[in-house]
């Protein structure tokens, strides 16, 4: 089972570009637990159906980071009827806007505490915690970035060690990064979905991209089409950036307000 299930892993993922040959069943061998972190994005979305066919389904934990309010609507639902696992859902103790609040500034491009305080923490307390209730003591962070989407991302190393969540005293934890889909196009992808006889999520009939409603990486097509979805929430956006004075978009060098990038104004 294993063997063919690696045959089509190798066609669809390249990974004799990423693993050495064996070594992706070493780590299962050796009981690494895959943790898959879901946030209802197609690319997840499409990783995980890869995943699910070469990973014992006891080693393999699906993972989604809530972002409350400011996330699309039907998400977590969306994870669920997509996995055949369960799906396990964390939260940091405090919301996007009240982080922006509290820092009087919005996340940029350069620093994206919401991707490290909301995200990443959230998702590696819990792995550090279900890796130790499943008594193993090697995980494996599979996330769905890809070379396509960026130059920065381009630059990505597919599968390496993550030296900040390892441990090697009293306590020993290893911990891996893995892009299991860093080759893969768009098409691609979306392909892949369907061969899996799904639909990406609904946001994806306007969208290019999924994250929070109000994304700073988003283009202004996401944008807008989140303010027409979800106008109480972009009224809130728009009030937050007048009471710190701080725009999340800048025009040049020039700060420009959420109304005028996208060229909506609250009513």
């Amino acid at each position: 089972m294993l063997k063919s299930n690696r045959v089509s892993l190798r066609r669809r993922v390249n990974v004799t570009d990423i693993f050495k040959p064996g070594e992706i069943e070493s780590l299962i061998d050796q009981g690494a637990i895959f943790y898959l972190s879901h946030s209802g994005g197609k690319d997840s979305q499409a990783m995980y159906a890869l995943l699910k066919e070469i990973i014992p389904t006891d080693q393999l934990v699906v993972v989604h980071s809530n972002l409350g309010e400011v996330e699309w609507p039907g998400v977590i639902e969306h994870i669920k009827s997509t996995t055949s696992h369960q799906v396990n859902v964390v939260q940091a103790t405090k919301t996007f806007l009240q982080m922006v609040e509290e820092r009087g500034m919005w996340p940029s491009a350069a620093y994206r505490q919401c991707t490290s305080d909301l995200k990443r923490g959230p998702i590696f307390k819990f792995i550090r915690n279900d890796l130790k209730q499943h008594g193993a003591t090697i995980a494996i962070n599979c996330m769905g970035l890809r070379a396509q989407e960026s130059s920065a991302r381009a630059k990505k190393v597919p599968f390496s060690y993550n030296k900040q969540e390892s441990v090697n005293g009293r306590v020993v934890r290893h911990v891996y990064n893995w892009l299991p889909i860093f080759y893969f196009s768009t098409e691609e992808v979306f392909q892949t979905i369907s061969d899996a006889g799904q639909k990406p999520f609904w946001a994806y009939q306007r969208n290019e991209r999924l994250s929070c409603v109000f994304c700073i990486m988003g283009c202004v097509n996401d944008l807008r089409h989140g303010a027409e979805q979800r106008p109480e929430l972009f009224k809130r956006y728009v009030e937050l950036e007048k009471k710190i004075g701080h725009t999340m978009f800048m025009k040049g060098k020039e700060p420009i307000s959420l109304e005028d990038h996208i060229g909506l104004t609250i009513s």
